[in-house]
């Protein structure tokens, strides 16, 4: 029988170690304490049974735990990251693999237009047809004011967080029957802000406008549209963050109600919820908070 994880098991708070990781994207595999990713107490239950899902950021965090939930309960994977991150991406596949299902690696970099639509030809191709579409990738670089924020650095954030997903769903679209679906990863930062991350705060908005605005658009296709808004998650993205320092790394998520960050695995079942016919055919252009107590207002 499967071990049961006890809260204590997994609920770490701060002080975590005060590092943070280097290099040109954070790696996963450099983190400590380890993202818990792997769900031993989730159950599976066939909902995704054959389909086929492009998930980009899918080599580490929330779309590595959405990956191995997938494939747990049916589906067939392609995963989108940067070159740089190959080696997250392998041990994704290899979880993915372990569940008995398909994980193709497409790696590139989503502030390519071009690349966008080569990833969802690629994952077409690959599975043979596509059915779920998660939009989960994103950059992040906090800064103290707005004028340290460069036009670059502005346009950058754009292209990756809702460019890359404007011109995802428009080519995934066209490969999609009725009964498919896109999640997006959005965050508590488009819902409360936060005045550190001004450009990444206003991406996770444009994505809460342009998931409710797709649902409507794409409603009469069959093609529900949904999106997920985190809390503080245990994942690269903070401690890789170079605006952040090694002190807000040891503090991070001590500041919630639950006085910790969420593991990737417990983001991770919500995605599975808004994919799942059986759960939520009749939800589409909803933004689901999971914000460890956070009140959205």
């Amino acid at each position: 029988m499967p071990r049961t994880v006890k809260p204590k098991d997994f609920e770490k708070k701060p002080p975590f170690p005060p590092k943070k990781l280097k290099g040109k994207t954070g790696l996963e595999k450099d983190l400590k304490p380890r993202p818990r990713y792997f769900a031993p107490d989730y159950k599976a239950a066939g909902k995704l049974e054959g389909k086929r899902a492009l998930i980009t950021g899918g080599d580490s965090g929330i779309g590595r735990a959405v990956a191995v939930l997938y494939a747990r309960e049916g589906a067939d994977v392609a995963i989108v990251y940067l070159p740089e991150e190959q080696d997250d991406a392998i041990e994704t596949q290899a979880a993915v693999e372990a569940e008995g299902r398909e994980c193709h690696l497409i790696p590139g970099d989503l502030s390519d237009a071009k690349f966008c639509k080569t990833a969802v030809a690629n994952a077409v191709r690959a599975l043979g047809g596509l059915d779920i579409l998660v939009n989960n990738a994103a950059h992040q670089m906090s800064k103290d004011s707005l004028g340290d924020i460069t036009v670059e650095e502005w346009e950058y954030t754009f292209k990756v967080n809702i460019e890359a997903f404007f011109l995802l769903a428009k080519y995934s679209v066209e490969h999609m029957e009725p009964g498919s679906a896109i999640v997006a990863t959005s965050s508590e930062t488009a819902i409360i802000g936060q005045k550190m991350m001004l450009d990444y705060s206003s991406t996770k908005g444009a994505i809460n406008a342009f998931v409710r605005s797709l649902a409507q658009n794409l409603v009469d296709k069959g093609i529900r549209v949904n999106a997920v808004a985190p809390g503080p998650v245990w994942t690269p993205l903070n401690p890789h963050d170079e605006g952040s320092s090694k002190k807000r790394v040891a503090k991070f998520g001590g500041d919630t109600p639950y006085g910790r960050p969420a593991q990737p695995e417990e983001i991770a079942p919500a995605y599975v919820f808004l994919a799942s016919q059986a759960d939520s055919n009749y939800i589409t252009g909803i933004v689901l908070p999971q914000m460890g107590g956070q009140t959205p207002h």
